[in-house]
């Protein structure tokens, strides 16, 4: 896993200078590749490629990159992982390709020379994002991953078309001129995240999951006059045609049948990804997914697996010990930090740093920890993320599956159920359930925000407006204009947990959980990876019947089955706690003076966007402990945290150590 940035000029632009720009581009991300960077360029085509390596796989100098293809026709710049390459490899061999080395990038030029751009990109089961020059035809292809696990920025500025890793290397172009996208704001302080198929700076975008843009810079200077560069995009894989044709082809089986089947394609899952030349290691929080994982890979492992996770001194949060007890059953090296008050304080500052767009999951805290752990043992750590979203873990999914169970109730008596459960809600104070003796069998998930949601959704009329509101922010709103929705456009579905499993998978998962893993595990310079959301795996569980997903009131039950298979039930049959942190009693005690001064600056730093008086009615209001307002203001903090921060120009590189390093 890398960090990738690259140039492609417009015909008119002043010559050749803006490619020097492709150095600090690149050195903005060397965090993601703290083993090398290296430049290429071509003045006469006006194109220019950078790459930060985290050497993985053929730690030599044959694996370096940007790397160009035996006949000398392809130019990458290439992050991710190519799981299945020695397949790949094996095959092209046959057909006559010879490779130098070992590593699978070449394997990722040699595939496209025999097959095509395309087709080459369906062979690959991997996580990936890379730019390719065709040196014959003068065209860049950009290409990304089937999920959406590697990112990948694009810019049409003035003079050029611009790309990296993150918006790090764009902003260090000099002709990019970052302007606020105010609705990709919106929605970042309804949801805590920007949407992936929006950007916080107007103009730029990501290039989609499953996806190829195509472009000769001809192409680019038409394409930036008509405002039409977005529209080059075409796909090479689609999220919303496997969601389809999964539910018109079902899988039929015995429950026994779809287990071995799972076991079958999740183990190869996990078995390609320990593949690599440096250490690796995984993420356990004792949860059904990364139990699952961990198995999976000590099961395949002739030493003990290095596993890794965060503990919290709050009751109801804590899943270390339970972690602790899957490490001990399965046999793992197991490493275990202890996350305090202070050093979530301490890391604080660096979060708008390291999410360049603002983000706002709590979890990023934990998350950003336990990759510096990891990293501190390995270079590659596998986790459980996606097995929510692939297999129905949420408490919205289980909802969904009991909604026409729900309508059974007459309307006035859900009404009045709803308005009972609202009235305590809104009655009782935020630690009121954390003092019961119950807070010890259901975790966190008595409190009243949850209360006060659920009461929501028990008044909904139909199962259109109960999906509306399973699918919206829960926060309250403390903006101008009131809440954004995160409401996917669907395919035709048939009803509605498949809807809310696709709404989760085309938006949350690479706009919120994959961008939390990436850029933290990134930071530090460790390649994170997903078994669970392989595309085998991905459409398999798209033509699983629906109680495959949730029965006997249990979410994920298929992938409980397998998990049972290796770890005992009593180690891992709980309530859901997920990564949460107590962020609710940390803005009380220990974040609150920090908290207090980021909100006395907002006239300051947020655009107009804050209703200045809601959140000072709201931060008192949770202060004073009536409510839980967490989420709304952990929101509004990293926006203006990060928004204080990008209004300050990055470093850039002087001229002259530019033209030392790249010779152009």
């Amino acid at each position: 896993m890398c960090g990738i940035a690259g140039i492609l000029l417009a015909p008119d632009a002043p010559a050749a200078k803006p490619l020097n720009s492709i150095v600090p581009m690149t050195r903005a991300l060397r965090h993601r590749g703290p083993d090398g960077d290296s430049f290429w360029s071509d003045p006469d085509d006006g194109i220019a490629f950078g790459h930060n390596r985290l050497a993985i796989i053929d730690l030599s100098e044959t694996g370096r990159q940007p790397m160009r293809s035996a006949s000398g026709r392809c130019v990458i710049t290439f992050n991710g992982e190519i799981y299945n390459f020695h397949e790949l490899r094996q095959e092209l061999e046959s057909a006559g390709h010879n490779f130098r080395g070992t590593c699978d990038t070449e394997v990722v030029l040699g595939a496209v020379e025999q097959w095509g751009l395309e087709k080459a990109l369906t062979r690959f089961a991997g996580m990936f994002a890379f730019g390719l020059w065709d040196t014959k035809t003068r065209m860049l292809h950009l290409a990304r991953d089937r999920m959406g696990e590697k990112p990948i920025y694009v810019a049409p500025t003035r003079h050029a078309l611009v790309f990296g890793s993150e918006l790090k290397a764009i902003r260090c172009f000099p002709d990019f001129r970052p302007e606020l996208n105010t609705a990709a704001a919106r929605a970042m302080l309804s949801n805590g995240w920007v949407p992936d198929d929006s950007c916080i700076w107007r103009g730029v975008f990501k290039l989609p999951p499953g996806s190829v843009l195509s472009l000769t810079a001809a192409d680019f200077a038409k394409a930036r006059r008509t405002g039409t560069v977005r529209n080059k995009v075409r796909f090479w894989w689609s999220l919303a045609d496997v969601a389809t044709q999964g539910r018109q082809d079902p899988i039929v089986g015995s429950d026994e049948d779809l287990t071995n089947e799972l076991d079958r394609l999740l183990r190869l899952s996990v078995r390609e990804r320990m593949c690599a030349d440096v250490p690796l290691g995984a993420f356990l929080s004792g949860g059904i997914d990364s139990s699952t994982v961990t198995a999976l890979m000590q099961a395949q492992s002739q030493k003990s697996v290095r596993t890794f996770t965060i503990a919290f001194g709050e009751r109801g949060f804590d899943e270390a010990p339970h972690a602790a007890a899957v490490a001990r059953h399965l046999g793992t090296d197991h490493t275990e930090l202890h996350l305090s008050p202070a050093s979530a304080r301490d890391i604080i500052p660096e979060l708008h740093r390291t999410w360049d767009e603002p983000f706002a999951d709590e979890s990023q805290i934990p998350t950003l920890l336990v990759a510096r752990l990891a990293r501190q043992h390995v270079t590659v750590a596998l986790t459980g993320d996606g097995g929510d979203e692939c297999f129905a873990g949420y408490a919205r999914h289980l909802m969904a599956a009991q909604a026409n169970r729900r309508h059974r109730l007459p309307s006035p008596l859900r009404g009045s159920l709803a308005a009972g459960i609202g009235l305590v809600a809104r009655a009782t104070r935020h630690d009121f359930f954390d003092r019961l003796p119950l807070s010890a069998l259901f975790g966190h998930a008595l409190r009243s925000d949850r209360l006060e949601r659920l009461a929501q959704l028990l008044a909904a009329s139909d199962q259109e407006e109960l999906y509306q509101r399973l699918t919206g922010s829960s926060a309250t709103s403390l903006t101008r204009f009131g809440r954004r929705s995160s409401i996917r456009r669907a395919p035709r579905l048939d009803d509605l947990l498949t809807r809310l499993l696709y709404n989760d998978m085309a938006g949350y998962l690479p706009g919120d959980i994959l961008v939390k893993l990436d850029r933290a595990s990134m930071a530090n310079g460790l390649e994170g990876r997903c078994p669970l959301l392989d595309h085998r795996i991905v459409e398999f569980a798209w033509r699983l019947p629906s109680n495959a997903m949730v029965r006997h009131g249990r979410g994920k039950w298929l992938l409980r089955q397998l998990s049972h298979r290796y770890v005992p039930r009593r180690l891992i049959d709980r309530p859901k706690q997920g990564f949460d942190v107590p962020i609710a009693a940390w803005l009380r005690g220990p974040l609150r003076g920090w908290a207090s001064d980021v909100f006395a600056d907002m006239h300051h730093s947020s655009d107009g966007l804050l209703d200045f008086d809601k959140v000072q009615t709201c931060w008192r209001d949770h202060l004073d402990g009536n409510r839980d307002h967490s989420r709304s203001l952990w929101a509004t903090l990293m926006f203006l945290a990060w928004r204080g921060n990008a209004c300050r120009a990055p470093a850039s590189a002087s001229r002259s150590r530019i033209l030392e390093m790249t010779g152009v």
